[in-house]
């Protein structure tokens, strides 16, 4: 039987801590079940490995083949938005979470369902930044949220806090909004999220608390050039309505 919920969890060279947090994501699970008074909710975990060097590739084939609410795939190259878009056009579950490997927020899942369940929201962002939420990452990341939301803000209108991480949707509802967004890498998420306020799609926001289980895999000074780049090409598709 096709799932309720989707999970979808972009994964790059995170062999020390994946079948960890799967497993605890699964137990977790249970006690979403529980508070939304809904045993018989089912859920899939879709792994969406993208280019890692490491064992990461392999040890989601093997969560896949011990636990039937688990898939993967691979894409072959570290590519986090192309990773995230696969996942959510392969997803079968009316609604779909994306997730982070090193969040695994059960918290979020649990709220976000409740949102969705009662028609309040078509999706749902978990806010870094807005007011309640409790970002504990270095102080460095922070900033860098802050800088991002507000070239957002500039560039394109944004009128959110936050587009990067936790959210959750009605697959049908976004699903023609995944499909028109022509950015990939870091900034698809942002697109998402960006493109779905300017479709008249119904998104809110909810704080969340943000504990990370490991340093990022990627360096941040690293991806300044492809967010650069991404936000250049991403003001003129949206905003200039030029092609890609």
């Amino acid at each position: 039987m096709a799932p309720d919920v989707s999970i979808v969890i972009p994964v790059y060279n995170e062999e020390g801590i994946l079948r960890e947090a799967v497993t605890e994501l699964l137990e977790g699970l249970d006690t979403v079940r529980l508070a939304l008074d809904a045993p018989d909710l089912k859920f899939e975990i879709i792994i969406a490995e993208n280019g890692s060097s490491d064992r990461t590739g392999e040890l989601a084939e093997h969560l896949a083949a011990e636990r039937a609410e688990v898939r993967t795939f691979s894409l072959g190259e570290p590519n986090y938005g192309k990773a995230l878009r696969r996942g959510i056009i392969e997803a079968r579950g009316t609604w779909v979470i994306c997730e982070e490997i090193d969040l695994c927020d059960i918290d979020f899942h649990r709220r976000a369902l409740i949102h969705l369940r009662h028609g309040d929201a078509d999706m749902v962002v978990g806010s870094k930044a807005m007011k309640g939420a409790s970002d504990h990452r270095p102080l460095f990341r922070r900033a860098a949220t802050r800088v991002l939301n507000g070239m957002l803000r500039v560039a394109l209108d944004f009128h959110g806090t936050d587009t990067h991480g936790l959210k959750a949707f009605h697959r049908a509802t976004l699903l023609p909004v995944v499909e028109s967004c022509v950015i990939d890498r870091d900034l698809f998420a942002s697109e998402l999220v960006i493109r779905a306020g300017r479709e008249g799609v119904r998104v809110i926001e909810i704080p969340i608390r943000l504990d990370e289980k490991r340093p990022p895999a990627i360096n941040l000074v690293k991806r300044v050039p492809n967010v650069l780049r991404g936000m250049a090409k991403l003001t003129y598709v949206i905003r200039f309505g030029g092609k890609p």
